[in-house]
């Protein structure tokens, strides 16, 4: 039976902290960041105390207490969701308001919106329909994220504690022990060490008739990359049940450029290689499965493909369900206007709204030194600049949890730190720059702000909740897309937006979601080559000119794409294609740029 085919991926540390609670009671995907077991303390304090539940604080005083305070969170969530689950199904004795919101919400073509409506036009039958209700109806999947490179080493005092200690180590643990049947979303890279600890619990494992407990899903943006972590798994009797595609720039939080490869031909190659891959990784499976005396399923696992990453309306949404053939699609830089799924702050939400193409903008504002996406003017780079015009810049880092830098420290020390940016300072002062060259280093250095902490904030804020540790400043990462956005909605809004049946973008000027992507990278590949202005070398020539080559070939894979296409983006077309032979002239004219740079080098 179709449901929904789509989901609310994760966002920031605390936007979807609790999104489950809000959605999953009515049959919709979503997912909880574990980055943050200080915050998740603070919510499950509060929603012990919302629901009358014995709270038992878990101090960061004993052993293993991160591990320990998410297992508590997710447990906590998974009963809660699950009680007004059945609160809704039961509710058939009464209004059945609860039920027809859930029925409402299903896209048009659902068999189970049709079902219900031919059951309900009769006379009514409560015994009856509950009882269909409990058979067909189900809730939405609560599911983690880890970002797997976020695995910082933990101390006590001067000891270093075992791998099982490290940030993400404690996270999937936590999540492995929880009460959940649903998917942990393995995203920002390949981490070894992270994979081979998955086979310390049984429940990733896959019994005789293939089911398996808590399910693997990677993040990915490209096949390559896709094909590697899937084997390394499968080496390891752990199967990927789920390939995330995420466009490398048209997305929110951080932004993990490909090298030039666009979107649609990425999905293109996961759809004409899937049950290619299927086939290859489960010989791979069966045997490891077999060499550890595990259970083999019966037959071949499934393997979903979902994509997310500047999706806007319902007709995109729609092809990349029938032309890519993906089983979901992910929405989410929209649903931070949504308070009825996401948890964001008054003052954000109002900044949001008013947020132009201007206001939204690739940064470097992120201590993990990969590409983020921010918003101009958020409370917490005000609070970054006024610490810059006191001359003490950089954060205390009350949380530490991407302290990995190791320069100056075997514990680690965050690059968006006072203790940091102090000692790089310093050693910009000794360097007897020009006036000039010292601003920009030292711009630098400054720009790097506090996410772990501000990427959580606003969550406490939206509760009344205290913030003496983490102080009142928030980040937010919404993607490009939030443009095109201008009001707080409902979720019925904006379900009802992607499935078809309204339109929430006023604006009549928002590019087709492919041609977005091709302007971000675009730039991106501007400020690349800007970059190797002054020494262009060997290896940033063969690096640019690969990114060039790769953009040719997926502006003319949408050019014969675009042209095939009948019945869908007929409005768009002729747009489109204006858009992609301008593309073509601009990436000729940086092919002649990065040739004549390489020139003056010789």
């Amino acid at each position: 039976m179709i449901k929904h085919n789509f989901h609310i991926p994760v966002m920031g540390i605390g936007f979807t902290i609790d999104t489950p609670l809000k959605v999953s009671h009515l049959g919709i995907d979503s997912v909880i960041s574990l980055v943050d077991d200080i915050l998740i303390e603070k919510l499950r304090k509060m929603y012990c105390e919302k629901f009358e539940l014995s709270y038992q604080e878990i101090s960061d005083k004993l052993e293993d207490f991160r591990a320990k305070r998410i297992t508590s969170y997710l447990n906590l969530i998974n009963d809660a969701a699950h009680k007004k689950f059945a609160d809704l199904i039961n509710s058939a004795h009464s209004t059945g308001k609860e039920i027809k919101e859930y029925v409402a919400l299903l896209p048009n073509a659902s068999q189970l919106k049709e079902e219900f409506e031919k059951l309900t036009s009769n006379e009514f039958n409560a015994a009856e329909i509950k009882k269909w209700l409990k058979e067909n109806l189900t809730m939405g999947s609560v599911d983690v994220n880890i970002m797997t490179k976020v695995d910082k080493d933990n101390f006590i005092k001067n000891d270093k504690l075992s791998t099982e200690y490290n940030d993400a180590h404690a996270a999937l643990r936590g999540y492995a022990c929880s009460k959940l049947n649903s998917s942990v979303i393995l995203s920002a890279g390949m981490n070894p060490r992270l994979y081979s600890y998955l086979e310390n619990f049984d429940d990733f494992f896959p019994d005789e008739n293939g089911n398996i407990k808590k399910k693997i899903v990677l993040k990915v943006s490209d096949y390559r990359s896709a094909l590697i972590q899937g084997k390394f798994l499968a080496k390891k009797g752990i199967w990927v049940s789920e390939f995330r595609i995420e466009s490398g720039l048209n997305c929110g939080g951080h932004a993990f450029a490909t090298d030039g490869y666009l979107m649609g031909p990425i999905m293109a190659q996961f759809r004409d290689n899937k049950q290619a891959y299927i086939d290859e990784i489960h010989v791979i499976l069966i045997s490891a499965l077999s060499s550890k005396g595990r259970e083999v399923p019966k037959q071949n696992l499934s393997l979903k493909i979902t994509a997310q990453g500047g999706v806007g309306t319902a007709e995109e949404h729609q092809f990349l369900l029938d032309h890519y053939k993906v089983d979901s699609v992910g929405w989410g830089t929209p649903f931070l206007l949504v308070p009825e799924a996401t948890t964001v702050d008054k003052v954000t939400l109002d900044k949001l709204v008013v947020a132009k193409e201007e206001d939204l903008y690739l940064s470097d504002i992120s201590p993990l030194g990969i590409p983020f996406h921010n918003l101009r003017g958020n409370t917490k780079d005000l609070e970054k600049f006024k610490n810059i015009d006191k001359n003490r810049p950089g954060s205390s880092c009350p949380k530490k949890f991407v302290a990995l830098n190791k320069d100056y420290s075997d514990k680690g020390l965050c690059t968006a730190s006072r203790q940091y940016q102090h000692i790089k300072i310093k050693e910009l002062d000794e360097l007897g720059l020009s006036e000039k060259e010292y601003t920009e280093k030292f711009n630098k250095i400054t720009e790097k702000s506090c996410t772990c902490v501000g990427l959580g904030t606003s969550a406490l804020l939206a509760y009344g909740l205290d913030t003496k540790t983490e102080g009142p400043g928030v980040s937010i990462c919404p993607g490009p897309n939030m443009a095109y956005y201008s009001k707080i909605m409902t979720l019925k809004e904006m379900v009802d937006h992607i499935y078809g049946r309204d339109n929430v973008i006023s604006r009549t000027d928002r590019p087709h979601m492919f041609i977005k992507e091709l302007g971000i990278y675009l730039d991106y590949l501007k400020n690349k080559i800007e970059e190797s202005r002054e020494s262009m070398n060997k290896k940033q020539e063969k690096y640019l000119l690969t990114f060039t080559q790769n953009l040719y070939e997926g502006i003319t894979y949408y050019q014969e794409l675009f042209e095939s296409l009948k019945g869908t983006f007929e409005n768009e077309k002729d747009g489109v294609q204006a858009a992609l032979a301008q593309g073509l002239k601009t990436l000729e004219g940086f092919k002649m740029e990065i040739e004549a740079l390489s020139l003056s080098e010789v």
